[in-house]
């Protein structure tokens, strides 16, 4: 039998929220706390698997119990109750690790689906699968300040079930800091799904994501499943997420918020288990102003916010990402160290993906040992 706790000061919504979860499931045992003192309590002498808790709590607030929870009861799932005005401590608290947090007043169907999705999560230990080596290819390189506060970033958030934005300009690593995330949490095993938003038209996006059934339209002759479905167990990685149209973000919407997509043409609902990240070379806050991006997408992604520098920021780094690029291509060849300087000083308006490209052209047109002249030839104008 499911132990629900009921963490709310109001006794109405405590009554109501009682009542929707034992008419829904018989097998469900729902005990209340009307403050967050008791809350702790209770917590500390019974385990529970679901804790829905308000974030604003006399004596203790919601983020207190939270905190408490993960310390004496790691292995129950947390949703928070969010207030008009509280998104951003809800946001704040799925950055703690709260598995997820629900509207006041409750939508029902929400209620429930973030309810049941929580209750049927795996907790067993064999889903605590040993994260695997990020492959040589996919490796951060570089030994500046934003690398390594980037690293250190990742290792924190990716054994977590957090949701990340990464940002930064075209070409600059943020896919390698998608599958980093990927490599080294415990969903390393599973797909790693990448879908490149601003290169799928939008009458097709929805199809890519969710899938379609036979005779959905004109062109769909069988049954396709989408990302979602493909990255189940795993990982899906929305990349340029801000070029989706606001249809598509909607819809992207529904999916984070009830663990369940539908097939285009199809009334069926399909359970789907995936970490989403997000990236964007756009500034998001200024895409929500100008209503190009929905500001509640956004808090549902951005939990976790990783910005990725552009080269020219980090130009330490260059070195090692230019001996990095050589090491895939033989024959082996030498880069000088009057090259090495020579790169420094050149603008990488294209980022790490200039970089790499231009090392390849060294590396054909070049000399066996790669000089600054070669590097000044070779630069296109």
């Amino acid at each position: 039998m499911a132990q629900i706790l009921i963490v709310e000061d109001e006794a109405n919504i405590r009554r109501v929220l009682h009542k929707i979860l034992v008419d829904v499931d018989k097998n469900i045992n729902v005990s209340e706390a009307a403050d967050g003192v008791k809350a702790i309590s209770m917590v500390d002498t019974h385990t529970y698997d679901l804790i829905l808790c308000d974030i604003k709590m006399p004596k203790k607030d919601g983020l207190e119990v939270l905190e408490h929870i993960q310390n004496v009861s790691p292995q129950s799932a947390v949703v928070m109750i969010s207030g008009h005005g509280d998104l951003e401590t809800a946001v704040k608290a799925m950055r703690m690790g709260a598995y997820d947090y629900i509207s006041k007043p409750p939508d029902l169907n929400h209620l429930l689906q973030t309810v049941n999705a929580a209750l049927q999560r795996d907790t067993s230990p064999n889903k605590k699968v040993k994260s695997i080596a990020v492959p040589k290819q996919y490796t951060m390189i570089g030994n500046s300040e934003a690398i390594q506060n980037i690293h250190n970033m990742v290792e924190k958030v990716a054994p977590t079930m957090a949701r990340v934005m990464i940002q930064g300009p075209n070409g600059s690593g943020k896919e390698l800091v998608a599958r980093a995330l990927h490599f080294k949490s415990n969903r390393s095993s599973a797909p790693f799904i990448e879908v490149n938003c601003a290169a799928i038209p939008t009458e097709l996006i929805e199809s890519e994501l969710f899938g379609h059934i036979k005779g959905a339209f004109t062109s769909a002759h069988k049954d396709r499943k989408g990302t979602f479905e493909q990255a189940q167990g795993g990982t899906l990685f929305l990349d340029e997420i801000g070029d989706m149209s606001l249809a598509a973000q909607a819809k992207v919407l529904r999916a984070l918020e009830e663990h369940k997509i539908q097939r285009v043409g199809s009334a069926k609902t399909i359970a789907v288990d995936v970490r989403v990240i997000a990236a964007t070379n756009k500034n998001i806050k200024e895409e929500i102003a100008q209503n190009r991006f929905r500001e509640d997408l956004y808090h549902r992604l951005a939990v976790i916010e990783i910005h990725v520098p552009a080269l020219n920021s980090r130009r330490d780094d260059i070195p090692l990402l230019a001996d990095h690029f050589l090491s895939f291509l033989t024959p082996k060849k030498e880069l000088l160290p009057e090259a090495v300087v020579a790169l420094q000083k050149m603008d990488w308006t294209g980022n790490i993906r200039q970089l790499r490209n231009f090392i390849e052209r060294l590396h054909i047109l070049g000399g066996h040992q790669i000089s600054a002249q070669d590097v000044s030839t070779y630069t296109l104008s």
